[in-house]
């Protein structure tokens, strides 16, 4: 399978070198390129990406606006934020618009490219250093609504929302819970649409937010 990816930066050298750096994988293409978040819309329309690696401060509509209005679409690509800023407030806000990854732009290019890989097949991607601090971020705006919608899931749907917000993997949460792969995967299917969530690292978000990590 090849992974079709859309780069958005601001700064020519970095969608260069980028560039020069996926290249070097054989299951990943260049699609398109964008200097600004107003134009990812139409990119994405246009060359279908699997994954978008997207800056955050840019002229006109910065990487998390765009990140916000992606995500709000049907067959939304991943998103990896991938900048040289990580200040919290922009970690926090990346990841509740559905972003699948956060890495620094330091970053070593392998990393990079694994990253791509992995919110493809559905694994969320966090520099250690923003993994450290995100449960940090947590707040009681959050909590109170999160520990409401605990009650519409059963002790199993829990059991799982805990796991992955432990950051485990499906199959680790199968060993631990002696569930199938694939049932673990219909259970994640279920608490997205129950919680109106998008992805995996949402799913973790809420695990903090109500308190369950």
């Amino acid at each position: 399978m090849t992974i079709r990816v859309l780069i958005v930066d601001d700064d020519a050298l970095v969608r260069t070198g980028l560039s020069m750096m996926l290249a070097g994988a054989d299951d990943l293409r260049i699609v398109a390129e964008a200097d600004d978040g107003d134009k990812v819309a139409a990119l994405v329309a246009e060359h279908s990406p699997d994954v978008v690696l997207m800056d955050i401060r840019m002229p006109r509509v910065d990487g998390l606006a765009a990140t916000e209005q992606l995500r709000g679409r049907d067959g939304a690509p991943e998103i990896i934020i991938l900048t040289t800023f990580d200040a919290d407030e922009h970690v926090v806000r990346a990841l509740r618009a559905g972003a699948g990854g956060f890495l620094l732009k330091d970053t070593p290019p392998a990393d990079i490219i694994n990253a791509i890989r992995k919110v493809v097949a559905g694994e969320p991607i966090l520099s250690p250093s923003v993994t450290r601090r995100l449960i940090a971020q947590v707040t009681e705006v959050h909590r109170s609504p999160a520990r409401e919608l605990l009650g519409g899931l059963s002790d199993r749907e829990r059991e799982v929302v805990v796991a992955i917000g432990q950051g485990k993997s499906n199959a680790e949460i199968g060993a631990e819970l002696y569930m199938s792969v694939a049932t673990v995967k219909a259970h994640v299917s279920r608490l997205l649409t129950k919680l109106g969530l998008n992805n995996r690292v949402q799913v973790a978000l809420f695990a903090h937010d109500a308190g369950l990590v």
